[in-house]
């Protein structure tokens, strides 16, 4: 068991054998679907949130954990010897988590003063959040110290980009998620947009007349960013995983990719971006 501790939230969206191989400890987002309760990826799971969400009424709305959720993993962290947390949450422009965690941490500090306990706002959502969780675990699974693995975490933090399509912005309209992408809004059905994430919140990338010129741009964006150097990538999807798999044909002709996997959003982000949502998570990697 690494010395460190390595907390994220269920919209990393890492894949499950990831999380179990790196020892990754997630705290469950809350879906609220009518007066049902849901625990994202605990009591909801992405094929039955997927099959259900076009027939939605009303858009569910999603909460970060609170206070109280991230303390009690804490404390059962603690239990188990451990007197060292790295807690790494999604953009705090976009959800709560990485306030209420901070909260959770100014509790900790007053019962249990001796952990070190560090709370990293990504400024990122998606597997752009979920690389740099997944790149501490390596960290701490290496035997790297603490600081060791607070300092590169700071150093991968304005690393990762996000760019992904979708057949409509209607979910990230409806979530109040849009950010800067609302001019996008206007567009005509048939255009497909890209969008990323700046300084924390969406903002519109560029539009395509089709989903291969939407992927084909994909592949271009990544391989100007990256040149003649490599890149790790997540292929990220909602319920589209054979549309990723077009993607990664795309950009490996293009990019030295060093390694990737796919990954499919949690249902707490797939309700903003609606199912057949596809994309990518890159960042460039030193040689």
């Amino acid at each position: 068991m690494p010395d460190v501790a390595i907390v994220t939230d269920s919209t990393a969206s890492i894949p499950e054998a990831m999380l179990k191989e790196l020892n990754i400890n997630v705290v469950a987002y809350y879906i609220h679907r009518g007066r049902e309760v849901l625990r994202d990826l605990v009591t909801i799971q992405h094929d039955e949130f997927l099959r259900w969400l076009p027939t939605a009424t009303a858009l569910p709305t999603t909460a970060s954990p609170g206070p109280g959720d991230y303390l009690q993993l804490y404390r059962s962290l603690i239990g188990k010897g451990m007197r060292s947390i790295l807690s790494i949450h999604m953009s705090s422009k976009v959800s709560g988590a990485y306030q209420a965690s901070v909260v959770a941490q100014s509790m900790l500090r007053e019962e249990a003063p001796e952990v070190q306990l560090e709370v990293v706002d990504t400024q990122a959502a998606s597997l752009c959040h979920g690389w740099i969780v997944i790149e501490a675990a390596r960290g701490a699974l290496a035997g790297l110290t603490f600081d060791d693995v607070l300092a590169s975490v700071k150093k991968l933090l304005p690393l990762p980009r996000m760019i992904q399509t979708a057949d409509t912005l209607k979910y990230l309209y409806m979530g109040g998620r849009i950010g800067m992408a609302k001019r996008l809004m206007g567009t005509m059905l048939n255009i497909k947009p890209l969008i990323g994430m700046k300084d924390g919140v969406i903002v519109a990338l560029g539009q395509a007349r089709s989903r291969l010129q939407a992927y084909t741009a994909m592949s271009t964006m990544v391989s100007e960013a990256i040149g003649n150097g490599k890149a790790k990538v997540a292929y990220v999807h909602a319920g589209a995983l054979g549309e990723v798999e077009k993607i990664k044909q795309l950009v490996e002709v293009k990019v030295n990719v060093v390694e990737s996997f796919f990954a499919e959003l949690s249902p707490a982000l797939a309700v903003h971006t609606g199912p057949g949502t596809a994309g990518l998570c890159y960042y460039p990697v030193e040689d």
